[in-house]
């Protein structure tokens, strides 16, 4: 089994107030220099340490994550991170220009000489928000910009395009990928629309923000689909986001957790959703979230104890004993290849230190898995 490592470089100290959007008069760019750099030495380190992927995210208007343009970010991993695969899960290609996208994806490719995941997301429901994209339409614009983007990657000939939602005379993109035919991609499979479509397209899969059922059930429907379209997953097509805490017991992993916990009241401090109900409300009557509408709001607002959140797959915490048996049996009921931890702690030198144990003591054993 492969481990990336996930950072979704937030602004720290932790902003004092909750909701979306966050006001500018609570910034500081002295601690937004101070939490990119971090970042980038988390995932430079997490590259020493031997993880298989380093990733970064697109969100905005957030102090939960400083990256609206994830493209920016994994340059400079680019250059600092020199062996692991760089991810972007992802661009939120609704909302993007689809063949810039494509172009940058293309750049990063040649930059970190053919080391790039490429995630293509539909983003959460307040993106839409951000720039005025209208929610109903996301999905559909989602696939049409997924296939122009995989043309552009692979027509050898300049060519046109003439879609519902995008139209350009001539493309032929330079630089062109490094991978071929493509960099390999991944899509959330939250749904079942989603899991279907990337079924069709034969591209990866990837679950976050969800429980152990829910994720079963995706699984499910994407093995299904593929299996009917001819062809059948491998396991390194199969990615589970979840947030991890590591010390030498549980005991120990337990105490640093608990404030955190305490304070935000969620899974990791990871849920992204609109923080604004009347946001998600209005995204939810567009049909936002496909035809299990309820099922997939209700992953926004996951809470609990630690014991429930470990029993639902929404926590990894423990001793390197303990973590391994969540690890295992992740890939045991889920069949997943790739496990993108997500190690957030109350204090940056926690979080560096349950990465090192990770590192040093759960990523060894997790080969045999």
């Amino acid at each position: 089994m492969k481990a990336a490592v996930f950072s979704i470089v937030p602004y720290q100290p932790r902003h004092p107030h909750g909701g979306w959007p966050a006001p500018g008069a609570d910034y500081s760019a002295e601690s937004a220099q101070a939490s990119m750099a971090r970042a980038l030495e988390q995932l430079e380190l997490a590259d020493q340490l031997g993880f298989d992927w380093v990733t970064v995210a697109e969100h905005h208007f957030s102090p939960a994550s400083l990256t609206p343009n994830p493209m920016v970010m994994a340059a400079a991993v680019a250059q600092r991170v020199k062996r692991a695969r760089i991810a972007l899960l992802g661009s939120n290609i609704p909302i993007q220009n689809p063949l810039r996208v494509a172009e940058e994806f293309a750049m990063l490719d040649t930059l970190s000489g053919g080391r790039l995941v490429a995630g293509m997301l539909r983003g959460t429901s307040n993106e839409y928000v951000t720039y005025g994209v209208n929610p109903a339409e996301s999905r559909e614009r989602f696939a049409e910009a997924l296939d122009l983007i995989v043309r552009a990657w692979t027509e050898p000939q300049p060519f046109g395009w003439l879609g519902r939602y995008y139209e350009y005379r001539t493309i032929s993109i330079w630089p062109r990928p490094v991978q071929a035919p493509h960099p390999p991609i991944f899509m959330s499979i939250s749904s079942p629309e989603a899991a279907e479509l990337a079924a069709a397209r034969r591209i990866g899969g990837g679950l976050a923000v969800t429980t152990l059922d829910r994720a079963r059930e995706s699984v499910r429907v994407y093995r299904e689909a593929a299996h009917e379209r001819g062809w059948e997953p491998s396991p390194d097509q199969l990615l589970y986001r979840i947030a991890v805490h590591v010390a030498q017991s549980d005991e120990q992993a337990r105490d640093e957790w608990a404030p955190l916990a305490a304070a935000h009241g969620h899974a990791g401090g990871l849920r992204l959703s609109a923080g604004n109900p009347a946001a998600d409300e209005a995204a939810a009557r567009a049909g936002y979230y496909g035809r299990d509408a309820v099922r997939q709001r209700s992953r926004l607002h996951a809470g609990g104890d630690i014991d429930e959140r470990i029993e639902t797959a929404q926590l990894m915490i423990g001793s390197p004993d303990t973590v391994v048996g969540q690890v295992a049996r992740l890939g045991r009921e889920l069949g997943v290849g790739i496990l993108e931890l997500a190690f957030v702690a109350p204090a940056p030198e926690l979080a560096r230190r349950s990465l090192e144990l990770f590192g040093t003591e759960v990523l060894p054993r997790m080969r045999e898995l």
